[in-house]
């Protein structure tokens, strides 16, 4: 397995406790944020380490999610979980389709322009209204739009490349 593809891809957050019986408050990194209920395990980051965690069931509640993991059965054992973060391997997650990609697979990228200037690294993406946008870190840092086609003009996961019509000066 790739080193990409065994990567863990943070996919939300435990926020609270619910109710008596373990039930732990979820913030979701997904969009609806019940996918994140899609993933039967998740790796939680808690004491310091990743843990393998079952969930048992979940849902939608209000603008989070509920979940209820095999580990939990009862307030104080979810207690302890809060803050942790929810993580997935990378090769769990399907195929987001072509010329779509995570946010996962762009960190870390090399970023190039169409004449060859190389810009620098993706460090993290923005989500902003209008786009999402790139923070590539180089010689300065750049905000870049998430435009494809027009400004991101190809994505090379396997050499590790961004290729965007963007002015360097800019």
């Amino acid at each position: 397995m790739s080193e990409r593809a065994s990567r863990l891809v943070i996919i939300g957050r435990i926020a609270g406790v619910y109710g008596v019986r373990g039930w732990v408050k979820v913030v979701s990194a997904m969009d609806p944020p019940e996918g994140i209920l899609d993933y039967p395990s998740w790796q939680v980051h808690s004491a310091s380490e990743w843990r393998p965690m079952a969930v048992i069931e979940g849902r939608r509640h209000g603008k989070g999610v509920l979940a209820h993991l095999a580990a939990c059965n009862d307030r104080d054992v979810a207690r302890v979980l809060v803050g942790a973060e929810i993580a997935v391997k990378r090769s769990e997650m399907p195929d987001p389709g072509p010329n779509r990609f995570y946010w996962a697979d762009l960190e870390g990228l090399t970023v190039h322009t169409v004449d060859g200037i190389e810009l620098g690294v993706v460090d993290h993406l923005l989500e902003t209204g209008a786009n999402d946008v790139l923070v590539v870190k180089g010689d300065r840092e750049r905000l870049i739009p998430y435009v494809w086609g027009s400004v991101i003009t190809a994505v090379d996961l396997a050499q590790g490349v961004v290729q965007v019509d963007w002015d360097p000066e800019f």
